[in-house]
């Protein structure tokens, strides 16, 4: 497995310990690699009213794009269960920027499993 997405998936572990979850208990993190080489996590963060919590995965990509940054190269999740597949929204909200980014989560950087996004989401939508 690539270093780098070994190191990708620890920014994310380590992130996720911020993350905001006393509804679900369910803790994410992610960490946002851009082509530039500037890596950006977040953490889910959950609210009394769902709809209004936001992904680990959105969190990373909204301090991303405030920052400048709008070409990504990968994401890396981790959670407190092993492997936090993606969820539909944060594909599609991430497929605004790439499609041929690198998708990276596992039970551990050990055993990890990298797909692109558009491997997850084959038939983004798009205007």
């Amino acid at each position: 497995m690539d270093l780098e997405y070994k190191e990708l998936y620890r920014s994310a572990r380590e992130a996720r310990e911020n993350a905001y979850a006393p509804y679900s208990g369910f803790r994410v993190g992610a960490a946002l690699l851009t082509k530039t080489g500037r890596v950006f996590t977040g953490v889910n963060v959950e609210n009394a009213s769902y709809g209004a919590a936001i992904c680990a995965e959105r969190t990373a990509c909204v301090k991303a794009v405030s920052e400048g940054e709008r070409d990504f190269a990968a994401i890396a999740t981790a959670s407190d269960r092993g492997a936090a597949p993606m969820c539909g929204i944060c594909r599609q909200f991430l497929s605004e920027f790439s499609t041929e980014m690198k998708v990276i989560t596992g039970d551990d950087e050990e055993h990890l499993e990298v797909k692109t996004l558009a491997e997850l989401l084959p038939e983004n939508f798009t205007l």
